[in-house]
């Protein structure tokens, strides 16, 4: 059996998130009003990403990435889950390939694969996980994704539309992202002075071909008060063992792209 390790990068500002909440005295916003830190019905968002994670027997390890400034108030705070479910705190960098990066540098040298997933996407199921790691296994990398069916519009700074693009051929990606380990390493090491958005434009940059698997719209990254909102919503109708009765092909199966 091949085995994973996660790595749950929660390690950002929550800038915009925070700035449509209260504050901390001085004006700051608090460690619990980051966006991974945050209840959702009753546990925190990055408890709910790990979680999916940490009970699989194919995951050895589990890295959370955090804030500097965070970490000794994350410990005392959720003291008793990153016992129960062995999770390794790594600092974080300044941007989020930084941080991934240091998370990375923490994984066991006999991992087989590497799964990247945000500690701000909570809402997700074993049977997406499932499928995009036996497409890593088969390809060595792989990423779950939605393709776009609103019409895209190229906006200029001015708030004016510049153009309209054909939405063919274009997906949101997720996450997880899963990577063979020293592949990730090595799309790491050739990166330069790339500023890449996610781990793998990284892997793209080194003309290694990455799978998407079609997961399901709901698999949404928390990033405003808004997201929250729904993600209350749709936490209670978060099926325990299938997607499929959610799932907008419900009678089909994951489709390996």
């Amino acid at each position: 059996m091949a085995t994973f390790a996660v790595i749950l990068p929660a390690a950002g500002k929550s800038t915009r998130f925070a700035s449509e909440n209260d504050f901390a005295p001085g004006g700051q916003s608090s460690n619990s009003q980051k966006k991974p830190f945050v209840e959702l019905s009753g546990r925190a968002i990055w408890l709910r990403a790990a979680e999916l994670f940490a009970n699989r027997d194919d995951v050895v390890q589990t890295i959370i990435v955090i804030a500097p400034d965070d970490i000794e108030w994350f410990k005392e705070k959720f003291r008793p889950n990153l016992a129960f479910m062995d999770i390794e705190i790594v600092a974080g960098g300044a941007e989020r390939a930084d941080s991934v990066r240091n998370g990375l540098d923490q994984v066991r040298a006999d991992v087989d694969f590497v799964a990247v997933h945000d500690a701000a996407r909570p809402l997700l199921v074993g049977e997406w996980i499932d499928a995009v790691f036996q497409a890593a296994e088969k390809s060595g990398a792989a990423i779950l994704a939605m393709p776009l069916t609103s019409t895209i519009k190229r906006v200029s700074e001015d708030s004016s539309i510049v153009e309209t693009v054909p939405r063919q051929g274009l997906w949101a990606a997720q996450t997880p992202q899963v990577f063979a380990r020293q592949l990730l390493l090595d799309a790491f090491e050739k990166q330069g002075n790339m500023q890449a958005t996610d781990e793998a434009q990284l892997v793209e940059n080194m003309g290694h071909a990455v799978s998407v698997i079609e997961g399901w719209p709901m698999n949404f990254k928390i990033t405003t008060a808004a997201d929250l909102q729904m993600a209350k919503v749709v936490v209670g109708a978060l099926p325990k063992k299938t997607l499929r009765a959610l799932h907008p092909f419900a009678d089909e199966e994951p489709r390996f792209l």
